[in-house]
């Protein structure tokens, strides 16, 4: 019953697979345009990912495993005698799209682990395990939902920050599937989302899911947070993650780490909602995390209209490093991990 009313608010899906290829949300003409982007070949589907076509490090990570399988089509039509030799190149193409998102390679690893028992084409089987990463991902989405849901008392309204909906994932989403399930079972009733600059996932993504799920919502500039906390009006800051290291530090969105500082020194509790699929255990702290830093003219530019003086220059990063000792819960599919410490994440991915 639960699933079935928390459904009502899932009607968005931005990465499939039709036919022969792959299909996109074009993310970067929302909200006011909903186009979609044609794949064929892992050259367009890295691209894609690059040029933040597709953005989000869950559907990252689905998307990259579609790509392989078009690369694997390829080389075994054109290689069949070493198409996995060929695939390698194709392969590297893909995982190098972008750095700090550990699902990519995850992924990926795990599309090439089933190139090892496969016999002749491998399309097929490779296709089946891209789907089955898609479909994994969706339902790993409800459970945290639920999870996440959990902890929340009956309040007014939660914060949230970038875009961890159904546009980041393969459907559902983290934090916003929280969100969404707390909202569809009452415990919370409103939302605030950061317009999360330069790229304003906030503004023209976040807002656009809720508004697209008849979930109440205001946007607000990051500037603003701290009041909002100190007004009592939030009683949790949620938000995802791109990469989790093995003590539990988080790398999300730049602006991320600002909103915990905020949120401990205001009494706000801070979740980070994520899969295991994120969390690197080979990285042993938040400081071997690798931040991506992109181009200026992100900052420097509003879509194609420079706003900021000539000969100015920006400092871009993609991405910032929350401590551990600023989370209160990391939720995942197989559990919730309260004030995270490397023996309890530890315990985790064990289970």
């Amino acid at each position: 019953m639960l699933k079935t009313i928390m459904s009502q608010h899932d009607s968005i899906r931005a990465v499939e697979w039709k036919d022969n290829h792959l299909v996109l949300l074009d993310q970067r003409k929302l909200p006011h345009n909903e186009q979609y982007v044609q794949l064929y070949s892992a050259e367009d589907t890295a691209e894609a990912i690059r040029n933040m076509v597709v953005r989000g490090a869950p559907a990252i990570g689905i998307t990259a495993a579609y790509g392989l399988v078009m690369a694997a089509r390829k080389c075994y039509k054109q290689y069949p005698s070493d198409w996995r030799v060929r695939l390698e190149a194709e392969k590297e193409t893909l995982m190098s799209a972008r750095p700090t998102a550990v699902n990519l390679m995850w992924a990926l690893r795990r599309m090439c682990k089933e190139l090892e028992t496969i016999d002749g084409d491998p399309e097929g089987p490779m296709l089946e395990l891209a789907q089955k990463i898609h479909q994994e991902d969706i339902e790993a989405n409800y459970r945290m939902g639920e999870l996440g849901s959990s902890l929340i008392p009956p309040s007014h309204a939660v914060l949230t920050h970038c875009n961890t909906g159904s546009l980041a994932t393969g459907g559902y989403g983290t934090a916003l599937g929280v969100i969404r399930s707390a909202f569809s079972s009452g415990k919370i009733e409103h939302v605030y989302a950061d317009e999360t600059r330069p790229w304003w996932q906030g503004s023209r993504l976040t807002a656009w899911e809720l508004v697209k799920d008849k979930i109440p919502a205001h946007l607000v500039c990051e500037g603003a947070a701290a009041s909002l906390m100190k007004q009592g009006k939030v009683s949790w800051v949620i938000v995802g993650s791109d990469r989790i290291a093995a003590n539990g530090d988080v790398a999300n969105k730049i602006g991320t780490y600002s909103l915990a500082v905020n949120a401990r020194y205001h009494g706000v509790k801070f979740m980070v909602v994520a899969p295991t699929s994120t969390v690197d255990m080979q990285t042993a702290t938040g400081n071997d995390i690798p931040i991506e830093e992109r181009p200026q003219e992100e900052v420097l530019n509003v879509g194609n209209q420079r706003i900021a003086a000539n000969h100015a220059q920006a400092w871009n990063p993609a991405f910032d490093i929350t401590p551990a000792s600023l989370i209160d819960a990391i939720v995942t599919e197989k559990g919730v991990v309260e004030r995270p410490t490397p023996e309890k994440m530890a315990v985790l991915m064990a289970s």
